[in-house]
């Protein structure tokens, strides 16, 4: 059959569109898909105030500045919870965490905490034609009850959108000490088999508890079982030697792993969850790094952890993908110094202040707990600013829906594409913050606490939250909650508590 003249430009059009239309730029090649690149960079426990751009002094994140800097940088950012299971559910699932009893802190061999089937950020932007991959920490379950780590580890993130998978089959200072890939253990010798339990010990294995000799940093609090590269860590495991990661060498595995597959899959649009394990504990930073900062490990991997987000920019920037890639960073919870280990965070602190100002800290309903760096770039598109607007990463799933032209079906994500691209100053009107015990509500610059038993400090010497009264705070007027005004409120705090209740039982 002849193809027409007129057939010829739309077959062009189709085959470029497709493939990616390659043009130069300063030099350098530019693949320009007809839809954006997304890359979710999201960091574990770094507080408001540990990044350069949002006011620390005594660290220089000159690679995560770029990011706010060249994009938007977000005054009122918030994760879901002050704990990284549930915030890390809720970005993912576009679901307030505390609907699912099991979205908290998660054993490491807990099972898969999704419900297969149901949308997620990565399954519906898989129906938009994007070649989804998650690397580095993950922290939300995998398999079932009676997982086998020697065999295939299923479901996890594959089934619930991902195309490809390259995970820390927990956290780094939980059991098992592997990566998991895809749905197998990488580097599993099949003649060592991996044994994993968190209810008792095996045979002959040390622990931190009973041979502290063996350890080169030692537990403050917990995190005293199996001993792994001189590190004890919460459960015990035994076995799987050839595929046990080091930790120094753990960002640096995930650096390659990420700019893998952008390299892969750089001629279609592709979504990528690069989850960084820092500065979560234990705070082992390669020795390119170790001392760097002044402030101890903790300092230390956070500047680990920018240089890396600076390789991965520089990636996108040499693939020639930068300009039509949406690159947003951000923290699953708040900063936390002396999380189980003895690594002088406290003592080697100086004056640093990892919360910004802000009230609180990990674990804690006052506004540190929640209130993390938050930026937003996409060249193409973003015209760089400062935004005070209310953004919540539960709302990726909705705002990216309607990017690419997809429906929204998770129950909470609200569509606030226009502030996060720095269309408008209006973001969410409200939010719900914690999960099962940890509830707090925010309302444009109101912050509501309402009453809750239990200690006003916790085992990490942070403040709870927790008072017998309700609390009210103007974020606006009191940054860092010192005026408790609910009494003058009344009618406010009424609204408020009912306008939780609504929003618990829809």
């Amino acid at each position: 059959m002849q193809i027409t003249k007129h057939l010829v430009p739309l077959c062009l059009i189709l085959i470029l569109t497709s493939c990616g239309l390659k043009t130069k730029k300063n030099g350098v090649e530019v693949t320009a898909n007809s839809k954006p690149n997304i890359v979710i960079i999201y960091a574990d426990d770094l507080g408001y105030g540990d990044v350069s751009s949002y006011g620390a002094t005594e660290l220089s994140t000159p690679n995560i500045d770029r990011i706010a800097n060249e994009g938007i940088k977000f005054t009122n950012g918030y994760a879901t919870s002050p704990t990284c299971t549930p915030s890390r559910y809720s970005l993912l699932s576009g679901t307030y965490p505390f609907r699912s009893q099991k979205a908290r802190v998660l054993a490491g061999n807990a099972p898969l905490l999704f419900e297969v089937g149901k949308q997620t950020l990565p399954s519906m932007l898989q129906d938009a034609g994007y070649f989804t991959g998650v690397v580095g920490k993950w922290h939300l379950g995998l398999g079932d009850e009676n997982m086998n780590w020697n065999g295939e580890i299923k479901p996890g993130p594959l089934e619930i959108g991902f195309d490809y998978s390259y995970i820390m089959a927990s956290t780094n200072d939980r059991v098992p000490s592997v990566y998991v890939k895809n749905h197998h253990v990488d580097g599993l010798d099949p003649n060592d088999p991996l044994e994993v339990s968190y209810r008792k010990n095996f045979e002959g294995e040390p622990t931190g508890r009973e041979n502290p000799e063996l350890l080169k940093i030692h537990p403050s609090h917990g995190h005293d079982q199996s001993i792994h590269n001189g590190i004890s860590r919460i459960g015990y495991m035994r076995g799987g030697k050839s595929a046990l990661f080091i930790d120094e060498d753990m960002s640096d595995d995930f650096l390659k792993e990420s700019t893998k597959f952008i390299n892969d899959h750089k001629n279609k649009p592709f979504f990528l969850f690069y989850s960084l394990h820092q500065p979560h504990v234990p705070r082992v930073p390669h020795p390119r790094f170790a001392g760097k900062s002044g402030l101890g490990p903790r300092g230390d991997v956070i500047l680990e952890a920018d240089w890396a987000v600076g390789q991965f920019l520089d990636e996108l920037d040499k693939l020639g993908i930068a300009e039509n890639t949406i690159v947003v960073f951000s923290s699953d919870n708040g900063p936390v110094l002396d999380d189980g280990y003895k690594d002088e965070a406290i003592t080697k602190n100086g004056n640093h202040t990892p919360s910004g100002g802000l009230r609180g800290g990990k674990y804690s309903k006052f506004d540190a707990g929640t209130h993390v760096p938050f930026m937003v770039r996409w060249p193409a598109k973003i015209t760089p600013g400062i935004s005070d607007a209310l953004v919540c990463q539960i709302d990726f799933t909705a705002s990216f829906a309607s990017l690419v032209g997809q429906e929204n079906l998770t129950p909470d994500s609200e569509n606030i594409l226009d502030a996060l691209m720095g269309k408008s100053k209006l973001g969410r009107d409200n939010l719900i913050l914690g999960n099962h015990g940890l509830t707090t509500y925010r309302k444009g610059d109101f912050i509501l606490i309402p009453p809750q038993k239990g200690p006003k400090l916790n085992w990490v010497n942070h403040e709870t939250g927790n008072d017998l009264n309700v609390q009210l705070y103007n974020v606006k007027e009191d940054r860092g909650q010192q005026v408790n005004i609910a009494d003058k409120h009344p009618e406010m705090v009424s609204e408020m508590l009912n306008e939780i209740e609504i929003i618990k039982n829809r």
